[in-house]
C-alpha cells in the first residue's frame, strides 16, 4: 500500500515533504485538505494530526506528522538518494541549515505572513511590516554567504527543500503588496541556487496548485 501524503496547497512545511517524496522517488497517494473547508480539523484529520496541521503521512499504519520528522524517516526508511547525504559532518551541516531555516528565516518571515496574508489590507500595520521585511532581508543575506556550492550545503540535500519553499512563500506575498520587493534582497548566489532548484525534473509537480 502506497504512503498517504497529507497537503495544503501553499504550506512551505508540507512542501519540503513533497519535495523529499520525490526526490526519494517514493510512491504515495496524494491528499490535498483545505484549509477554508476546515479539512484540517475534521476528526479523521485529527486522528492523524492532532494539532490540525499540514502535513502528515500514514505509511502502512504509521502516521507521522511535523515535517522535520517526516523528512528524516523518509530519508532512513526508503532507499534513493540521500536527503542527509555524506559523512557525520555533513550530515550535521545539513541539519544545521534546517535549523537555521525554521528558527531564524521563519520566524523572522513570520510577521510579514501575518500581516500580508492574514491581515485585511485596511488593517496593516506598516511598522509590524517594515520590521519583518527587514528581518527577511537579513536572513536572505545570511544565506548569500551561508551557501556551500551548487546546494545550500553542497549537495542537494533536505537543506534546500526546507528553505526554498520558504523563499518562495515570501516572495509570494509580493502578489499582494508588490512594495515588499523582496526580489531586491536575493543575491547573486542565493538567485542562481533558486533556479537550480527550479530546474529538477521533478519541480513543477509540487508547485502549489493555487500558485498556477
Amino acid at each position: 500500500m502506497a504512503l498517504v501524503f497529507h497537503y495544503g496547497s501553499g504550506s512551505p512545511y508540507a512542501w519540503r515533504v513533497w519535495l523529499a517524496l520525490e526526490r526519494k522517488h517514493i510512491a504515495y497517494e496524494l491528499r490535498t485538505l483545505s484549509f477554508s473547508a476546515g479539512d484540517l480539523r475534521k476528526p479523521e484529520y485529527l486522528a492523524i494530526n492532532p494539532r490540525h496541521k499540514v502535513p502528515a503521512i500514514v505509511d502502512e499504519g504509521f502516521a507521522l506528522y511535523e515535517s522535520v520528522a517526516i523528512v528524516e524517516y523518509l530519508d532512513e526508511n526508503y532507499v534513493g538518494p540521500k536527503l542527509f547525504p555524506g559523512d557525520a559532518r555533513q550530515r550535521a551541516l545539513v541539519r544545521r541549515m534546517v535549523q537555521e531555516t525554521d528558527q531564524y528565516y521563519a520566524l523572522a518571515m513570520e510577521k510579514l505572513v501575518d500581516q500580508v496574508l492574514f491581515t485585511a489590507q485596511d488593517e496593516w500595520n506598516a511598522g509590524e511590516i517594515s520590521e519583518g521585511r527587514q528581518g527577511v532581508a537579513h536572513e536572505l543575506a545570511l544565506w548569500e554567504g551561508l551557501i556551500r556550492g551548487e546546494y545550500l550545503a553542497g549537495e542537494l540535500s533536505a537543506a534546500d527543500f526546507t528553505l526554498y519553499p520558504l523563499i518562495a512563500l515570501s516572495l509570494r506575498m509580493e502578489k499582494r503588496k508588490p512594495d515588499l520587493d523582496l526580489r531586491s534582497a536575493i543575491g547573486p548566489k542565493i538567485s542562481a541556487w533558486m533556479k537550480r532548484i527550479e530546474a529538477l525534473p521533478y519541480f513543477p509537480k509540487t508547485w502549489p496548485p493555487h500558485w498556477q
